[in-house]
C-alpha cells in the first residue's frame, strides 16, 4: 500500500514572524527626528502670530495674548520669554483700574528693534536724502514733500471712506482697515460711548517711516491733517511712535457735529500734537 503524500506544510510561524519583521523595517514608525522640522515650522508660525498680536494689540498682557491666540499659559510664556530675550518685544509696566493697587501689570509692546525688523528698507538712505533736500531747498521743502506723500494716501482712501457713509465711527473703522492694508497695524476703540464726549481712538501699532518721522515730525503732522480731512472732523494726536510712544493714537470726537465753514466743508482746525509716551490703547 503506497504511502500517502504528506500535505504541504503551512508557513511556519517563524517565517511569518520574519516577514512581519522585514515589513516593519521597511516602514518604520515616525520618530521624533522625523517630526522635528514640522514642529519647528509650527513653532515659528506661532512666534510670528505672537509678534503680530503684540504689534496690533499692544500693550497687551500674557493672559490677553493667550485668550486671543488660543494658546496655553505655558506656550505664551515660552514665546514671550524668547522674544524678550531676542529684544523683539519689551515689557511695559503700568497700573490699571482693573488691577487695582499692588504690583504693576506687565504689558508687552514691540520694541524699536522689533519695529525695525518689519521690512522698513532704505530708511537710512531716505533720511540722508531728506537732509540734503532741506539743506538745498530749505525746511519748507520737507513740509511740501510730506504733504505730497500723504496726498497720495488721501486720494486712495477717499472713495472707500466716503462709501462708509456719514457716520464718523464707521468712517474711522474704514480708515483703520485701509491703514492696516498699508502696514500700519491699525485698530479703533470707542470711549465714553454714551455721552457727548464720546470718541473713537485710532491706534497704529506700526509706522513704516517711524525713523524718518522721528527726525522730521512734519510727516506725523501731515498724516494727521489727512485724517481730519478724510473723517471731516478735527482730530488730536495723543501719542506717536516717532516721539517715543508705544502706539500712534489719534483722538476722533464723535459726540458732536464737525465744525463746518460756510462752504459746508470741515473747517481747518489745527491738529494738536501731544507727546505722551505712556499712552495706551483703550481697554
Amino acid at each position: 500500500m503506497p504511502l500517502l503524500a504528506r500535505p504541504e506544510a503551512s508557513t511556519p510561524p517563524r517565517e511569518q514572524g520574519d516577514f512581519a519583521g522585514r515589513a516593519s523595517e521597511q516602514t518604520p514608525s515616525p520618530t521624533p527626528e522625523h517630526q522635528e522640522p514640522h514642529a519647528a515650522a509650527l513653532d515659528e508660525r506661532t512666534k510670528d502670530r505672537v509678534i503680530g498680536a503684540v504689534l496690533e494689540h499692544g500693550p497687551i498682557s500674557a493672559a490677553q495674548l493667550g485668550a486671543l491666540l488660543k494658546l496655553t499659559p505655558a506656550a505664551v510664556r515660552r514665546h514671550l520669554d524668547a522674544l524678550s530675550k531676542d529684544g523683539v518685544i519689551e515689557v511695559k509696566r503700568g497700573s490699571s483700574a482693573r488691577t487695582g493697587a499692588g504690583r504693576p501689570a506687565r504689558r508687552y509692546v514691540l520694541s524699536k528693534r522689533g519695529q525695525s525688523g518689519l521690512g522698513d528698507d532704505y530708511l537710512g538712505i531716505a533720511r540722508t536724502a531728506l537732509a540734503q533736500l532741506a539743506e538745498v531747498a530749505g525746511p519748507e521743502a520737507i513740509d511740501r514733500f510730506a504733504a505730497s506723500r500723504f496726498a497720495d494716501m488721501e486720494r486712495r482712501y477717499q472713495p472707500v471712506i466716503n462709501a462708509a457713509g456719514s457716520d464718523v465711527t464707521a468712517r474711522a473703522k474704514a480708515l483703520a482697515g485701509l491703514l492696516s492694508e498699508d502696514r500700519f497695524a491699525a485698530s479703533t476703540a470707542t470711549i465714553n460711548s454714551s455721552s457727548a464726549l464720546s470718541a473713537v481712538q485710532l491706534c497704529q501699532g506700526h509706522c513704516p517711516v517711524q525713523d524718518i518721522a522721528a527726525a522730521y515730525p512734519q510727516f506725523c503732522e501731515a498724516e494727521a491733517q489727512v485724517f481730519a480731512r478724510l473723517l471731516d472732523v478735527d482730530v488730536r494726536r495723543l501719542s506717536t511712535l516717532a516721539s517715543g510712544g508705544h502706539v500712534c493714537t489719534t483722538h476722533i470726537p464723535t459726540g458732536r457735529l464737525a465744525v463746518r465753514n460756510r462752504n459746508g466743508s470741515a473747517a481747518a482746525t489745527p491738529v494738536l500734537q501731544v507727546s505722551n509716551h505712556q499712552q495706551e490703547r483703550p481697554e
